[in-house]
């Protein structure tokens, strides 16, 4: 997954809605009317953040006569939480928990 498809999932997390879309779907696939019923926002509304997510490949859509069945994509889901577990903190790999120390830098420019 490149940084521009994370950078795209990232932009579509941001919206609180979207990520209590996301959280309610960890439950299972939910019908949109079920989604609905969670929120105070109109239909056309949910429609949009579905899209989003929808265009992303975070969730998936299935329809069922009038209404959409929504289920997160779970290889999409889990190639996104693996970039963000690859990511660690320096001092974390090597063994350290102490913060650093004021004032002292690595770096050529003497840390100004």
């Amino acid at each position: 997954m490149t940084e521009e498809n994370i950078s795209e999932l990232c932009k579509a997390l941001g919206d609180p809605n979207r990520l209590k879309i996301i959280k309610l779907l960890t439950d299972g696939e939910q019908c949109a009317c079920k989604l609905l019923e969670a929120f105070q926002i109109t239909q056309p509304t949910l429609s949009h953040h579905m899209k989003i997510l929808s265009e992303t490949g975070l969730v998936s859509g299935r329809k069922e006569g009038k209404w959409t069945y929504y289920s997160i994509s779970c290889c999409m889901f889990k190639e996104f939480k693996a970039y963000f577990d690859s990511i660690t903190c320096y001092k974390d790999r090597l063994g350290h928990s102490e913060p650093a120390s004021e004032g002292k830098s690595e770096c050529c420019c003497g840390g100004k």
